[in-house]
């Protein structure tokens, strides 16, 4: 071969091996049927029961009706609302509606602009059902924010640029309640960034049952650090005015020990139009995560946290004389799960609250006195939901009383007698009528796609309206979850295995977890994803639920408090040895993956000295508690003047020495969750110390990294590097 012949085929063998080498989302072509969107089953869309039970509505597929359905028999009663026969107002289709609580009338909304994660604006709607007039809510304001009509249904409460205004319908006037709003100083009505995220709430205006006040939560964030990240022009909904010059997105953002929002409650009076400024008697009140009346006017609930959360306190405020008297304080030694102050439940004669006093969590029911009435529910097991109670006075929740990994719907009577409505083995998510009468039930096993049945309060179906027979097959083969124990540290870990199918070789093995404190992955439940297509690529993905997850009882969660990161680390890796043990896999292919609060202990249990994994992949982690918002880290860590050792030693930062594997982190440069500051102060510290990791960074993408392809490419890069390492 001459030289000139020499030169070519090198070339040539470069060029091909350079080919061969690209990473491309089209080796994994098949991915999207397991991590897009057909792999989610179906469901009702928009169902809603009316108050009595006997009807339901749901929203037509193509967005344009929304019918009313019979309960029992499930045929059409009628069209209550139609795009296509408004009068005087006409748009296309609706993303989504309310009905008022007198149901005359809806409110419907298009164009939905997302704020974060939980919130947004959209172009809302008003629609009298009888005349079928269909007007704009608002005629000064473009777009709006989390609407509430009044009782009456004549008014309706919403937010334009932080300051709530009240429409009232029958006049067409648009009244201006507050004026102080200002961004990225003062919200009326709606809550920051930091209560959106952690306290789960979109709005913050509760109208009285007679209509004649408003009462809402005013935030002040004047004294919250900004936290700026930068946006691209980008692929996926591109900014072009961005493709020379980045622009920026500015928020509020207090991360842990730094000055959080200012919140107080104020009511406001429809008929004088006068506000006054509701002032609570506790000296231990940071956060206040719920405002609600309570069937009266003169019966404001207002639910206080102090700054550890781990006291709260309810209070009873008359808004119209602003007096205020204290109901009940509920208090613990770690923290108090969120349900406890979350999800209280008015009801007539009290209110009903979560505790975890007894070691698990369970209901009990306060009188309007603060006297102790009656506890709900009792045993070695968490109840996690509460419906309400009937008619004849049956309690209707939700437990883990048939095993931690199962969630079964439960009545309680009048006697405390403890009735179990679905099957003992397996998940039910209940929607419940208004009256209690009727329930609309998704049951799914780790096997068994979810089959949404109408029951009545009994536990009887009444027919089926989603069976998912066709997902069901189309999915048949694919590889589903087995449940395994695992043993960690003197206890029985709940995990599961999901295996390719007829192996008959030693496995490659990515141990998946989330770990986070109350969290829970391990359940008896249908989920469809990248570790069901990952088996079919000839993987055994485990995941276990180590020490600090949820759904064990309070002393299971709470040993990782003030400690984060500690407990889960030995957990997952005691799980990835006894998995190295087992005869079906491969000692020397063990990876480990996270996502978030995964991704943080992805990098903590590959920083153990004798972690036997192989490769590490994170995606969005906390690196280190003193980048996160302070109040998910407070709950778990307190402050870091408080607790600076147990910040130090929870930080990735801390252990990068003792990495045991090549690490891959991917983060979205616009996650207003997770900073990709973390990832960012992470590399920093590595090269620091004369080290590094592989990084794949996806442009203006927040927490979630969805849009397009790109929750393709995460699975599917992340496959890449476990072949790579493996």
């Amino acid at each position: 071969m001459n030289y000139q012949s020499i030169i070519t085929a090198t070339a040539l063998a470069v060029s091909t091996v350079a080919m061969a080498q690209t990473p491309s989302l089209s080796k994994y072509s098949d991915i999207e049927k397991f991590v897009g969107a057909e792999a989610a089953p179906n469901r009702p869309d928009k169902f809603q029961f009316m108050a009595d039970g006997s009807f339901y509505l749901s929203l037509s597929k193509d967005g344009t009706k929304i019918i009313k359905y019979d309960t029992r028999t499930g045929k059409e009663v009628e069209t209550l609302f139609d795009t296509s026969k408004t009068r005087e107002t006409s748009i296309e289709t609706i993303e989504g509606y309310v009905v008022s609580p007198d149901g005359s009338k809806l409110l419907v909304w298009t164009d939905k602009e997302p704020i974060y994660r939980h919130s947004f604006t959209a172009k809302y709607y008003f629609y009298e059902l009888r005349s079928r007039l269909l007007k704009p809510l608002s005629t000064e304001h473009e777009r709006q924010q989390a609407p509430v009509f009044s009782p009456d249904g004549r008014m309706v409460a919403f937010v334009a640029e932080n300051n709530i205004f009240i429409k009232k319908l029958d006049y067409g006037t648009e009244v201006p309640v507050t004026t102080d709003g200002k961004t990225n100083h003062v919200i009326n009505g709606v809550p920051d960034w930091c209560y959106q995220e952690e306290f789960d709430t979109t709005g913050s205006m509760a109208w009285a049952p007679d209509n004649l006040t408003l009462c809402f939560i005013k935030y002040n964030e004047s004294n919250v650090p900004e936290y700026t990240f930068p946006l691209y022009d980008g692929y996926c909904n591109p900014m072009p005015q961005y493709e020379l010059y980045p622009g920026e997105f500015t928020y509020k953002y207090p991360v842990a020990g730094q000055s959080v929002a200012k919140t107080s409650v104020h009511s406001y009076d429809v008929e004088t139009r006068k506000t006054k400024n509701i002032k609570l008697p506790g000296t231990q009140i940071e956060y206040i995560p719920r405002i609600t009346y309570a069937y009266s006017p003169e019966r404001l609930i207002v639910t206080t946290l102090n700054r550890a959360q781990n006291r709260m306190e309810i209070y009873s405020v008359n808004p119209k004389s602003t007096v205020a008297k204290s109901l009940l304080v509920e208090q613990a030694d770690a923290w108090l799960s969120p349900q406890t102050y979350q999800n209280a439940t008015m009801e007539p004669d009290g209110i009903v609250i979560f505790s975890e006093r007894s070691g698990y969590q369970h209901l009990y029911k306060y009188s309007y006195s603060g006297t102790l009435t009656r506890t709900i529910s009792s045993g070695d097991f968490d109840v996690d939901t509460y419906y309400g109670q009937d008619a004849k006075g049956n309690y209707y929740m939700r437990s883990n009383c048939s095993g931690a990994i199962n969630r079964v719907l439960c009545r309680v009577d009048v006697k405390g007698n403890m009735t179990t409505l679905s099957p003992a083995q397996g998940y039910v998510n209940s929607t419940f009528a208004p009256d209690m009468t009727y329930y609309m039930q998704n049951f799914s096993t780790s096997t068994t796609p979810p089959v949404y049945t109408v029951c009545n309060n009994s536990g009887k179906s009444v027919r089926t309206i989603e069976d998912n027979s066709s997902y069901a097959a189309k999915y048949a083969s694919a590889p589903k979850a087995e449940f395994i124990t695992v043993p960690s540290a003197g206890i029985q870990l709940n995990g599961y295995v999901i295996k390719p199918a007829n192996n008959s070789s030693r496995l490659p093995v990515i141990m998946y977890q989330y770990s986070g404190p109350e969290s829970q992955e391990v359940l008896n439940r249908w989920s469809m994803g990248w570790a069901n297509y990952y088996a079919t690529q000839g993987y055994a993905v485990v995941c276990v639920d180590g020490r600090g997850t949820g759904g064990r009882g309070r002393d299971f969660s709470r040993i990782v408090y003030k400690q984060l990161g500690h407990y889960e680390s030995i957990d997952q890796v005691n799980a990835a040895k006894h998995i190295a043990s087992q005869p079906w896999a491969d000692k020397n292919k063990i990876g480990i993956f996270g996502w978030s609060y995964g991704g943080y202990e992805a990098i903590m249990a590959s920083s153990i000295t004798d972690a036997p994994y192989a490769a590490a992949v994170a995606v969005a982690p906390v690196t280190d508690w003193r980048y996160y918002d302070a109040i998910y880290t407070e709950r778990f860590m307190l402050t870091p003047n408080e607790n600076e050792s147990g910040y130090r030693q929870a930080s990735c930062h801390t252990h990068i020495s003792n990495r045991c594997c090549p690490l891959l982190i991917m983060s979205g440069t616009a996650d207003d969750n997770v900073h990709i500051a973390n990832t960012i102060q992470y590399v920093n510290k590595m090269q620091e110390q004369g080290t590094w990791c592989d990084l794949l960074l996806f442009p203006n993408k927040n927490h979630s990294i969805n849009g397009c392809n790109s929750r393709s490419i995460v699975y599917a890069r992340m496959l890449d590097y476990f072949k790579k390492n493996m």
